[in-house]
């Protein structure tokens, strides 16, 4: 890959909201979104990554960092070769990655993180309900059991939440994901455009 990328990462517990808000940022021009969550869900469920993914995932654990960290590399230089993302005028915007703090450190090489969105949610049955709800309109099986639900977030407090130490302070900015999702975005909008003047391209000149 080229130098480190740009990035902005997008941080909380499953079911927070990181996907809904990222998605929609990344439609903006100049913002690529990255879910982890949908890249090994688009994997060949009959592939041996894909396999390696389901055995983790259906557990509500998560999957070994160098696999994720090896996989997160090959697909973003796919979205760089089929000019989805230019790194010279995109940001890019990382959602479910860097889930450990030796993800962290692997990717250190790779990006250069302008700024830490966490998004906080104190109520971790809100959170079970949310995720409910999406697995039964998406079909997303990951979602479905509250007992892997339950898992995923106290594996997000015991191995990803760790991950904020690694960087600066000054770099996270704490957002309440709970409220209108208008508000939630202008908040994470108002954190984030001052650390991407000058590196987004004016797509209008």
């Amino acid at each position: 890959m080229p130098e480190r990328l740009k990035t902005i990462l997008i941080f909380g517990q499953p079911g927070v909201g990181k996907g809904t808000q990222g998605k929609i940022i990344g439609s903006v021009p100049g913002f690529v979104h990255l879910a982890t969550g949908d890249m090994f869900r688009g994997l060949d469920r009959d592939s041996a990554l894909g396999q390696e993914f389901l055995k983790y995932s259906t557990q509500g654990l998560l999957v070994p960092d160098e696999l994720t960290c090896r996989f997160w590399q090959q697909y973003v230089q796919g979205l760089i070769d089929t000019n989805q993302y230019k790194p010279d005028s995109d940001l890019l915007l990382l959602d479910g990655i860097p889930r450990s703090v030796e993800q962290a450190r692997i990717l250190d090489e790779h990006i250069d993180v302008l700024r830490v969105i966490h998004l906080v949610c104190q109520d971790s049955d809100a959170l079970v309900a949310r995720m409910t709800k999406r697995a039964e309109q998406q079909g997303r099986p990951d979602d479905a059991d509250e007992e892997v639900i339950r898992r995923r977030i106290q594996v997000y407090h015991d191995e990803t939440q760790p991950v904020l130490s690694h960087y600066d302070a000054s770099k996270i900015v704490e957002i309440n994901a709970v409220g209108l999702p208008g508000e939630i975005l202008q908040n994470i909008l108002n954190s984030i455009i001052p650390a991407a003047k000058g590196l987004i391209r004016n797509p209008f000149g």
